[in-house]
């Protein structure tokens, strides 16, 4: 490769799918090749497996200088205090520059799995992202939260700081947070029109906030190349779950999948919603196929204002940890 992605303008990063259906290990495998092959950064979330501050110091451990944002978090399951430590400790044991992602996740993580209350959860958010912050520029907490609080505590290692907070959003409320508090947003699952409208409301309430507008990445499913088939079907099973959220919804439906998200807020059992979902709806939200198809749609999100396209490669029999993927679209 010719010239290092990293120096480019545009950023172009890469986002761990931590795929249910695939070996945990091989996010590894994907972590590898995001390094290699010299993408801006590497995102790495929190699922049904690794401890994502764990899985980051391994990750660091088996790359050679990539950029690491752990998260996003979920801020009613961990508390500003262990999200800071957690960073700075990455940071000290491995040298590598780490920031951190907050989000409030969903009822199934944080109540089923965690038995955590998800209520008020945007208020939780706001006031994890303010004293997360102050945190990781190395103040000392100042007590201050109705649903989250931390008191008295301060790094002992040194502080990240640096630029380092980003907030998932998607609905008003968190866009405010993400203007008031944040370096950076990242929206999940979003076509480049809605991502566009999304921008719009950011910068509207950074100015209201009095802050410039935080940087914006997006992150977007992929399955380009060897494999593509076989990791489309991958992205589409992951629809299931969206269809008939508000605003995910309404997003589905301004391409025109108005009927499937009409019979999705049936309820209909996953199964039977799954059947329903046609291939042409991943490409709302993914990049699917050619290349050219995905530089398009790549073109199409930096036109509505991303600042940063996070790919989040799928991983399939056929494309081990996206290595095509992730070589086919490397300086798009």
């Amino acid at each position: 490769m010719s010239e290092d992605v990293r120096s480019r303008g545009s950023r172009l990063s890469v986002s761990l799918g931590l795929w249910q259906d695939r070996p945990a290990e091989e996010a590894l495998t994907t972590a590898r090749l995001a390094d290699e092959l010299g993408y801006a950064e590497l995102w790495i979330g929190e699922m049904a497996t690794y401890d994502a501050f764990a899985l980051a110091t391994a990750v660091a451990g088996g790359t050679e200088r990539i950029p690491l944002t752990v998260g996003p978090l979920a801020v009613t399951v961990r508390d500003p205090a262990t999200i800071a430590m957690g960073a700075a400790s990455v940071r000290a044991l491995t040298g590598r520059r780490v920031t951190v992602a907050l989000g409030t996740s969903s009822t199934v993580v944080v109540e089923g799995w965690h038995g955590r209350s998800r209520a008020r959860a945007g208020v939780a958010l706001a006031e994890s992202a303010r004293q997360t912050r102050e945190l990781l520029d190395g103040a000392r907490s100042d007590g201050h939260g109705e649903v989250v609080r931390s008191e008295g505590y301060r790094l002992r290692l040194p502080a990240p700081g640096g630029s380092g907070l980003t907030v998932a959003a998607f609905g008003p409320a968190a866009i405010r947070t993400a203007a008031r508090y944040a370096d950076r947003l990242v929206l999940n699952l979003v076509a480049p029109e809605t991502a566009a409208d999304l921008i719009v409301s950011l910068s509207r309430a950074a100015k209201e906030a009095g802050r410039p507008r935080p940087r914006v990445a997006a992150w977007v499913c992929a399955a380009v190349g060897a494999g593509a088939v076989e990791g489309a079907e991958q992205l589409r099973r992951g629809l299931v779950g969206y269809l008939a959220a508000p605003g995910y919804g309404e997003m589905f439906a301004r391409a025109g999948f108005g009927e499937l998200v009409a019979y999705a807020r049936t309820g209909p059992h996953p199964r039977e919603l799954l059947a329903a979902i046609p291939e042409a709806a991943v490409s709302v939200v993914g990049l699917v196929g050619s290349v050219a198809h995905a530089r398009s749609r790549i073109a199409a999100y930096r036109a509505a204002g991303v600042d940063e396209v996070v790919l989040v490669p799928s991983a399939t029999a056929g494309d081990p940890g996206g290595s095509a993927t992730l070589s086919a679209l490397v300086g798009c």
